[in-house]
């Protein structure tokens, strides 16, 4: 009796010698805050809104939204965790529904030549600020702003030129609809897919491929990693240049969907975009986050400015929620960072 004792006690000692460190590692992940957050934010609406906010058409509602500023906040994250921001999204995004609706909706080009001017101009963006943020030094903040502005500024003069109008309609082909326009079942939008894949995309460039240790060694220390033969300048703009590719790729979707463009929009994804990156855990120092943190922080946002609808609370009260949440995001996610140094500082020892 006293051997099977001694053999049981073991066992669970060795399994909890086991279990603890994995326990201690996953509640140091990056993207635990934000789960703990979403999980909460999902709570509450079930209890809230009941049950049209588990149907179909309240999933829809914000998976909708989701994937569309999910797939900017993507690399805005990435750009974060390397220490640069990106404002300039906010113009890129109509911008490039007009390039679209202008080329291939008012003057009757192919589709794919529309689509390819389209993205082309927001790699062209990200491309102008990256360069201007290397050559002058110049903090991305303030180079991406001034961007904005002058995007928006070229987008309003050459849609009255070209157009005489501060909008443009496009009829998209059967392909283009359904690849880029279409609603799943009446109710989710295709793009919540491309955001998907968007995601896979990312995660394999951050978390997998050599790129994602030069952008965490960017974030950290921009001349230590330039010291050790990590190519910086062409790191930043390339992060830049997909910056201005998803954006442009939103607002091409955008034109699909909605068969038409604006000078006016945009605006919204750019601090929504960076509330989604905050929440799913990236620091605003830069050196520090993940890609499912990000997916998750987005889905978090997504739930709070639409699951709010669902309620019979003050629609402003969804405001509210989010600048709270935002608060909290990174109070939460500066204490799981801490907690992930001093776990790996005690490992070391």
């Amino acid at each position: 009796m006293a051997s099977v004792y001694q053999n049981k006690t073991a066992h669970m000692s060795t399994a909890s010698r086991f279990s603890m460190p994995q326990l201690g590692r996953l509640a140091r992940r990056p993207e635990m805050g934000s789960f703990l957050g979403m999980i909460a934010v999902f709570l509450f609406f079930v209890f809230a809104a009941g049950q049209v906010f588990l149907s179909p058409a309240g999933f829809a509602s914000w998976l909708n939204i989701a994937a569309e500023i999910g797939i900017v906040a993507l690399p805005i994250g990435l750009l974060m965790i390397a220490g640069e921001l990106d404002l300039s999204i906010g113009a890129v995004i109509p911008a490039s529904s007009l390039t679209l609706a202008i080329t291939s909706g008012s003057f009757g080009l192919p589709e794919p030549v529309g689509i390819i001017a389209a993205l082309g101009f927001g790699m062209l963006v990200g491309f102008i600020n990256g360069y201007l943020v290397l050559k002058t030094q110049v903090p991305s903040l303030i180079v991406s702003i001034g961007m904005m502005f002058a995007v928006m500024g070229l987008t309003l003069g050459f849609a009255v030129l070209l157009t005489g109008s501060t909008s443009a309609s496009i009829v998209p082909s059967e392909l283009s609809q359904m690849l880029l326009g279409q609603f799943v079942g009446g109710m989710f939008q295709v793009t919540i897919f491309w955001w998907l894949a968007f995601v896979a995309v990312f995660f394999y460039i951050l978390h997998i491929s050599p790129f994602g240790n030069w952008i965490f060694a960017l974030g950290g220390d921009r001349e230590s990693a330039r010291n050790a033969g990590i190519p910086t300048e062409k790191l930043t703009i390339g992060l830049f240049m997909a910056s201005g590719f998803c954006a442009a790729f939103v607002g091409v979707s955008q034109a699909m969907v909605y068969q038409s463009a604006q000078v006016a929009g945009g605006q919204a994804f750019i601090f929504n975009s960076i509330m989604c990156v905050v929440i799913g855990g990236v620091l605003l120092t830069g050196g520090f986050g993940s890609i499912i943190g990000i997916l998750l922080g987005t889905v978090t946002f997504a739930m709070v400015n639409q699951g709010i609808y669902f309620t019979d609370f003050d629609p402003n009260i969804g405001s509210v929620i989010i600048g709270a949440l935002l608060l909290v995001a990174v109070i939460t996610n500066d204490s799981f960072r801490r907690a992930a140094l001093s776990y790996s500082s005690k490992k070391k020892a």
